[in-house]
């Protein structure tokens, strides 16, 4: 359980530029994985946006490379004409007349991508916090405080969209309010309320007294813990009351819980369809934490539209995501830093033990749900490790099967699409003007996306690393 935040502690922290977010709509299909490098002038250049009202401030990119977010390859010397928070155009640099005066990005000696998304992120979590005691030490205020200094991390490493699946009621949706109002610095969020847990499930306080609670105002678990089909609805009814864009359910156990095996299936076929019914009838998609291959199976029947985890799939389970068109989100990096850093974060022995027995199981099932086909979204479960450092699973994820362009793809037009955004994830017009750019070349090694040189959210650019090295 977790603390209580107030919407007003945020008015402390600093302001930024940070546009609102479109209303959701579909994206970009996948794209079969490969990579090549291929001149500007052998692609059709994206068609240019109507003409921007009078006075829109334009700004010109020029681009190196260019890699929009779709297909395998990039297109070498660019121009993105941006008009206010917006793409208006990509076209080749000798196609583009750039008038006396304007703004120029000059990014010619840099490859540019989309800003990137991360779908699956606790900004109000660490890493050193992970155990149930701090649910009795931490205030309603401390998730809040740090969650604002992860926000500013997370958008400093290039991810200008996440997902936020699971926080306290309901410290996302605040995150995301004043994210977008311009108040506090942070990438775009679709926010979750708290996960929802079957009593004694994955995010219930288990293997304490029966007098022992915490909560942090009167009916806090009313947002969190549901047993039956009438008290999921209610549940699932109640968080969207509080404007919750997504929800997350626990379908089974967990690794950073006590007293539940992560491969045990929570809630039943029932519960899982009934909260399913309830968000999509609103327009909010279905999360489902799901590590166990019975909890897969009966999450992806009961029609949720990703599996977070999934670490223990068989061959029925990866054909029953096919079937249903059930997105695979697999943390696949934070094992490495869960098991070396275990000690110093003194981090409770059963925690460690579950992590131990289902790391390797988790990459396994993951390579192979590539290998099968399985539609695949970026999502790391930062806050299990230590935020900003987003971007190192893009490594693990080329060692466990797939492209480089694959893996930037499912945190570009693959990620956009199981939010339901059609106005992130790939450099085209109409599209927000989210980029990032880095040195080097990340369709031949990703590692070049842990340093990322500039970082743009809604045409402004928000970090500059060029700029502090001179």
């Amino acid at each position: 359980m977790r603390a209580l935040v107030p919407l007003a502690l945020a008015v402390l922290l600093s302001p930024a530029c940070a546009p609102p977010a479109a209303s959701p709509s579909p994206a970009a299909p996948n794209h079969p994985p490969s990579a090549a490098v291929v001149p500007l002038d052998t692609v059709a250049a994206a068609p240019a946006m109507p003409p921007p009202p009078a006075g829109t401030k334009l700004t010109y990119v020029h681009a190196g490379h260019l890699f929009d977010g779709t297909g395998d390859t990039v297109r070498d010397d660019v121009v993105l004409v941006l008009a206010g928070d917006r793409v208006q155009r990509v076209a080749p640099a000798h196609d583009v007349t750039i008038p006396s005066g304007s703004t120029v990005i000059d990014l010619s000696q840099d490859t540019v991508l989309p800003g990137l998304i991360d779908c699956h992120v606790h900004l109000g979590d660490r890493p050193d916090h992970v155990d149930d005691i701090y649910s009795f030490k931490d205030t309603p205020l401390t998730q809040a405080m740090i969650a604002v200094v992860h926000a500013k991390q997370t958008l400093d490493a290039g991810f200008t969209t996440v997902r936020d699946l699971g926080s306290t009621p309901f410290l996302s949706v605040d995150l995301r309010t004043m994210i977008d109002a311009g108040d506090i610095v942070g990438p775009r969020i679709v926010a979750s309320g708290p996960m929802i847990s079957m009593t004694g499930g994955h995010n219930d306080l288990n293997g304490f007294s029966p007098q022992t609670r915490v909560e942090r105002f009167p009916g806090e678990r009313s947002f969190s813990i549901a047993d039956g089909a009438d008290e999921v609805r209610h549940v699932v009814r109640a968080q969207m009351k509080y404007r919750v864009d997504v929800i997350k359910l626990a379908a089974s156990g967990g690794v950073f819980s006590h007293g539940d095996k992560p491969g045990a299936p929570q809630f039943t076929i029932e519960e899982l369809k009934v909260a399913v019914e309830e968000a999509h009838a609103q327009g909010r998609k279905v999360a489902a934490h799901a590590h166990g291959t019975q909890a897969i199976k009966n999450a992806t029947v009961a029609g949720v539209d990703s599996i977070e985890h999934g670490s223990f799939l068989d061959d029925e389970a990866i054909g029953l995501m096919k079937a249903h068109g059930t997105w695979l989100v697999a943390d696949i990096y934070n094992d490495d830093y869960t098991l070396s850093h275990a000690e110093e974060l003194k981090m409770p022995h059963d925690y460690v033990e579950k992590e131990r027995a289902l790391g390797r199981t988790q990459r396994e099932s993951f390579a192979r749900a590539v290998k099968a086909g399985v539609k695949i979204a970026y999502g790391t479960d930062a806050g299990v490790y230590p935020h900003g450092d987003n971007a190192l699973q893009f490594v693990t994820m080329v060692q466990w099967g797939m492209t480089p362009a694959a893996a930037i793809r499912a945190a570009t037009s693959n990620a956009a699409e199981l939010l339901g955004r059609s106005d992130v994830g790939v450099l085209a017009p109409g599209r927000f003007a989210d980029l990032v750019a880095v040195s080097g070349e990340p369709l031949k090694d990703v590692k070049t996306l842990q340093h990322v040189e500039l970082v743009m959210k809604g045409g402004n650019v928000v970090k500059d690393a060029r700029a502090a090295q001179k």
